[in-house]
This record gives C-alpha cells, structure tokens and sequence, in this order.
C-alpha cells in the first residue's frame, strides 16, 4: 500500500492479522478492532475478553486472566502483555464503551423498543407500556492500601459496612427482556482531594448520576423513567436536577423520612401509608392489587396505593406522587414494601406533566420492579466476570477494566440471544425480594453479597463446552433470565 504525503511515497504495510478468539467472541471482538491500532492491542483486546469470561477458581486478577500461577507468574510474558494492554498501551476505553452501546443499540435484539420509547420534549408521549428504564447505581467493593485511585475508607454496599475500598457509581438500560450497563463513573472521596468537599473536581454520587443521565440521553438511550434506591430518592439536589432536565423518574425513600409539618399530621411516608384504608382482600379499601408474574412461571399479588403527605407536597393530585407497593397492607414489612415518590401523572390527573405519559399502580410497580432484577442478577454476574478483581491503580487502567466488563457482560446476552432467538420477552424482577428496605437499615442479610460461583449458572448444563466464552456466557445468565418479570404483553400472550 502507497501513500503520498508532501510529493513523498511512503509505503505503508498492511494491518497485520490477528490470531482469532474462540467461536462467536471472534465476531463480536472484531468489532472493536478499527479503534485498536496495533496488533498487540487486538490480541490484549481478545485474550483480556477471554479471560473474563473463562470459569476461574480464583479471582480474576492478571495472572489469573492468562491462566499463569499467582505471584510466580507475574513475570509471564502474557501476563505483563495484559498488564501493558491495561495501563499504557494507547487506546481509548471511552471510544470502545461507545461502540459497544453502538453494538447494543443497533442489535433489535438488544435495543430500546421502538414501540412506545419515550421522547423527552415538550410533546406528550404515548405507548409508554413495555418501555424500558434506566437504573441508577452505586457499587463499593474492598480494596486494600491507599495508592490506588479513589480508594478510601466509605460505604460499601458488596460487604454492608464502611471500609477501605472503592465505589463506582452506574446508569443500566433495563426492560423486561434484557438490561445491560450504559456509563460507570468512579467516586472519589473528598478526603483523597487536596480540598476535600470544596475541590473544584469533587462530585457527589448524585451529582455523578446525574451526569450519567444527561450521557445516556446524549448516546440517544430512550427511557421511560430513571429509578433508583432511597439514596438518590432522599437527595434533593438530585430529584431537582432530573426535575429541571425534564426526565420522569420513580424513585424510592425511606419509610421514615421526616417532614415538618403540625403535630397531629402525617410527617412520614410510613405514617402516609397508614392512613390508607385496609379490611381484607375482599375489602381492599384504597388499594389496588397488582399481579406480578414471573419468569420462571410463579405469581405474586402485590397491593398498591396513592398516599398523601401534605408537608412533603406529594400527593394524586401533586405534581409529585407518593406510592405505596407492599404484600401485606395491613402489616407494611420492611423486607418488601416499596415507598416510591415519581413524578409521573396520576391517570386521572387533568393536567399531567408535558413530556410524561400518565402511569397507573401496575405501571408504576412495573418500573421500579425492573430495578430488583438488576440488584439480583447484575450484581451476580459482574462478580463472576472479575468486575473488583482488578490490581492496577492507575484511574485510567481501572475505568479500562470496567469498561472490558462491560464489554464481556454484553457479549453474554449477544450469545444468549443467538442461541435464544425465539425468547419472548420476560417479566419482572424476581419478587422475594428484600430490597424493600432502605440503603443503611438492617435487613438481616447483604443481598449484594453472593458466592462466586453457583447461583448464576444454575441449570447450566456441565461439561468441556463451559470451557469456551459462548458456553460460559450461556450458564451466566441461564439463571437471570429464568428469574426475569415478565411484561404485560407477554402475560396477555
């Protein structure tokens, strides 16, 4: 190949081939191949991809990865390529998360659905049934010493407690057919600033999702609403933000978050929901049942209800709405009862918000519910893709990582779906959730605490064919799917 620059012929060779990876990860790797200018970058590119999704008995680390001895084989050759691969070879970790969503979005099996996406505008939306949500995040993993970027003694949900480890706050598309992850931005904590709160570059984690929005709105990922636990719900910066952006949210607080108001009213959404008429299931007074079905073929009824709280300014009528989802109305448990504040409009509501389709009980319900699923599944399966098994300290080799486990994850449904094809869509999450209870209050277990192995490849089938990427992809999400809620149109089907 020729090439003239300033009357000069250069010569220039031709892209050198790259030893393929194993079966359909080749395909889906090959993707990615025009941002990697050099070949050592594909190969570290197919091997990093590979490693993640290999069964390991260990963690995930490098040596791990090449499937070299730990300590002894640091000095491997293919470890120190990975290594070399993650921390200084020249690529763009940003440019290759974007052609993955590029991938994700382009593939009908894995997109947004056309029907009924939502368009934030000024125009009222229609069809919202069905439409997909984006979950908002935060992930804290261990992680000893103090000279890898963002650690620091905080809140990590993987262990329930405060210790030394690093956070990650993350956007994730989900319906009731797949979720995959969009953006993932890392916390730094004030104390690891040279000003701490007052460093013009630190971000609270609200702060830091609401930049994750304002991208996947930019990356043009439609969305029915964002939803997220009671610690963004309870942020007022943060529900001010998506309020002022206009984008519909279902969010959720705490039981007992205290407004003032005169003694002898109501100042909690607990409180609220207490007041709402309750008999029996025959005599449901102001509730209404929801049936949630599932998957794996099981049912559950739930109850909802529209709750006033005068002091907070939520209300049926209210621009912002107080719901109340539970088992047992008469009871409330802490384990699963949900108290959502949205700002999407009652049906019944005159004037409903411009850009903001009306949501009913059921939809409402549906909405938060896809969030469970992701607290079960994708906490589950970034564990077994090696997502905190990182050793580098560098920000840009661990924002590298994260974006390679990500790319590894969605190679899972991309081979799920090829052996799938005819899959209809799913349900909901799966409902024995106890998620009800509000980020820092005891539940009785860490639900974000899983084995490595075992539960997400449940009813896999054994055997050499989980030896190659295609195959662990399959067990990965066998058991996520099969715990999967399913969709209204699906339960009509």
């Amino acid at each position: 190949m020729e090439s003239s620059v300033a009357g000069e012929v250069i010569v220039m060779t031709n892209r050198l081939p790259c030893p393929p990876a194993p079966g359909p990860l080749e395909d889906y790797a090959a993707q990615f191949d025009p941002l990697l200018g050099s070949l050592a970058q594909r190969r570290g590119l197919r091997a990093y991809l590979q490693g993640l999704l290999l069964p390991r008995d260990r963690n995930k680390t490098l040596t791990a990865l090449a499937g070299a001895e730990p300590v002894v084989g640091a000095q491997h050759g293919a470890v120190q390529g990975l290594q070399f691969f993650l921390s200084e070879s020249p690529w763009d970790h940003e440019a290759v998360n974007q052609r993955r969503l590029e991938l994700l979005l382009g593939d009908p099996a894995t997109a947004p659905h056309d029907q009924g996406v939502l368009v934030i505008d000024d125009t009222a939306a229609t069809a919202p049934h069905d439409q997909g949500v984006l979950v908002i995040d935060d992930t804290g993993d261990r992680k000893d010493g103090r000279h890898t970027a963002h650690v620091a003694r905080q809140y990590l949900g993987s262990v329930g407690k405060t210790d030394n480890g690093i956070v990650a706050v993350s956007s994730l598309w989900a319906s009731e057919r797949v979720y995959w992850p969009v953006h993932v931005a890392p916390y730094t904590p004030a104390c690891r600033l040279p000003k701490g709160k007052r460093d013009p570059g630190f971000r609270t984690k609200p702060q830091l999702a609401v930049g994750l929005i304002d991208a996947a709105r930019a990356a043009g990922i439609g969305f029915r609403a964002v939803v997220a636990d009671c610690f963004y719900g309870d942020n007022e910066g943060f529900t001010q933000a998506l309020g002022a952006a206009k984008v519909a949210y279902v969010l959720a607080v705490k039981p007992r978050k205290g407004t003032w108001a005169p003694a002898d009213a109501v100042h909690t959404p607990q409180e609220a929901a207490r007041q709402l008429a309750w008999t029996s299931p025959n005599q449901p007074g102001d509730w209404t049942p929801i049936q949630r079905r599932f998957r794996d073929g099981h049912t559950q009824t739930w109850w909802a209800a529209d709750a006033s709280l005068p002091a907070a300014g939520w209300g049926p009528g209210r621009r912002l709405r107080l719901v109340v989802a539970t088992t047992d109305p008469a009871r409330l448990p802490k384990l699963s009862t949900w108290y959502l504040v949205t700002n999407l409009a009652h049906p019944t509501r005159r004037r409903a918000r411009a850009g903001f389709a009306p949501a009913d009980l059921a939809e409402v319900v549906r909405l938060y519910g896809l969030r469970v699923w992701v607290e079960q599944g994708y906490k589950q399966v970034k564990g077994e893709l090696g997502w905190a098994d990182f050793q580098v300290r560098a920000d840009r080799a661990i924002r590298r990582h994260w974006t390679l486990v990500c790319c590894a994850f969605c190679f899972c449904w991309r081979a799920w779906f090829a052996e799938h094809p005819a899959q209809p869509a799913p349900a909901e999450p799966q409902a024995a959730a106890p998620t009800g209870a509000a980020r820092g209050e005891t539940t009785g277990h860490q639900d974000e605490h899983v084995p490595r192995h075992g539960a997400v490849a449940a009813g896999a089938a054994p055997g050499a064919r989980l030896a190659w990427p295609v195959g662990r992809a399959g067990a990965l999400l066998a058991g996520v799917v099969d715990q999967a809620p399913t969709s209204p149109a699906w339960d009509a089907a």
